[in-house]
């Protein structure tokens, strides 16, 4: 099955951190674009980041300023830095291998921000 691998999910402090990572199926190279999206419960899925296998970066209005993704070549491997974390950053997260006419998606990780 072709499908990416998240990691890193867990509980977060309001204000603290936490590190995600997706191992995607395929080369960052031969990939549109890597990205992450995110599900809080009652709410649609919601736009994070993404990255292109040239280097090109988007974020989402609500993580600007707060979230990093970036990528390590040598390990074939996409993080999500999340910082100064917030409660509504709630939600699973999910890495999205996108290609021009299909994409594949990993299982998730929860992720809980809560004192």
């Amino acid at each position: 099955q072709v499908q990416p691998v998240e990691s890193g999910g867990g509980l977060g402090q309001p204000g603290g951190s936490l590190r995600l990572s997706c191992a995607p199926s395929g080369s960052i190279f031969s990939i549109w674009a890597v990205g992450w999206y995110r599900q809080a419960p009652g709410k649609q899925r919601e736009f994070v980041a993404d990255m292109t296998s040239d280097g090109k970066i988007s974020y989402g209005d609500s993580v600007k300023g707060r979230f990093t993704i970036s990528r390590d070549n040598a390990k074939n491997t996409v993080y999500l830095q999340m910082n100064n974390l917030k409660p509504e950053d709630t939600a699973v997260y999910y890495c999205s291998e996108k290609y021009s006419d299909y994409d594949y998606w990993g299982q998730g990780t929860q992720v809980t921000v809560s004192s």
